[in-house]
């Protein structure tokens, strides 16, 4: 978490602020009468700032959302209310987000935290390592169509490669490309129960069992066959596996 928090507000800092030799975090100031005064710098308060929007980077710029959506329709398609509950779910996407995202933070703290830690390199130049990884994670899951579409909106901004992609065009491409993606993926899961919950409806009404409700009967049987083709190993690996093909 250290490695990530850090790697994050790396690449979201303001690299002209920082780039001021000797600014200095806390400023004390000496009164006429001898007292001293303390004032928190311009840096401190980006640094707070994007602690605070580090949740929302990591979400939103990472396989999290494909991840979350996913496992919430597959909730939604077995017809188990709530189980698995919302913070499960949520925990199993974190992790399997760290488990996805671990070669791309491995290359950030590499290639840039550990240099800029070392004095190796000065605030600009980490800044362009930090986003070099993610940027090519998100540039490899993000449709052209959605890329060409934010590019048109912001003016028609021509680009030669990827690496010439603004994040304030990747990030929105990205996630319009992952929740289009996500809901792919949970159709494809959805049409298997709702075959189900057809065969049972209509068996019931064919007996006549009007006022008992399908869902209940259908349930054991959902279960049952998520069960048997061992589903939550198919849904985990091919959801880690869709970002590596």
């Amino acid at each position: 978490m250290t490695r990530l928090a850090f790697a994050f507000a790396l690449m979201f800092f303001s690299a002209p602020l920082f780039a001021v030799p000797g600014l200095e975090a806390i400023t004390v100031t000496t009164s006429p009468d001898g007292g001293e005064s303390y004032s928190l710098t311009l840096q401190v308060l980006i640094l707070m700032t994007v602690l605070t929007l580090l949740p929302a980077i990591f979400l939103m710029m990472t396989s999290f959302t494909r991840i979350i959506i996913v496992l919430a329709i597959l909730r939604q398609a077995l017809g188990t209310a709530q189980t698995p509950s919302s913070q499960i779910l949520i925990g199993i996407a974190l992790f399997l987000t760290f488990f996805i995202m671990a070669p791309v933070f491995d290359k950030i703290y590499e290639n840039a935290v550990t240099p800029y830690m070392n004095e190796e390199m000065n605030m600009q130049e980490a800044l362009k390592a930090a986003s070099l990884p993610l940027r090519k994670f998100m540039i490899a899951q993000t449709r052209e169509t959605d890329l060409k579409m934010f590019s048109d909106i912001a003016g028609g901004k021509q680009f030669t490669g990827p690496e010439d992609v603004p994040l304030s065009i990747l990030v929105p491409s990205f996630l319009t490309s992952e929740l289009k993606t996500a809901f792919q993926i949970g159709f494809l899961i959805f049409i298997p129960f709702l075959i189900i919950d057809l065969v049972v409806a209509s068996v019931l009404m064919s007996m006549g069992m009007m006022m008992l409700s399908p869902m209940i009967i259908s349930l054991p049987f959902k279960i049952m066959l998520f069960v048997l083709v061992d589903g939550w190993v198919l849904i985990v690996g091919s959801l880690a596996s869709s970002f590596y093909t």
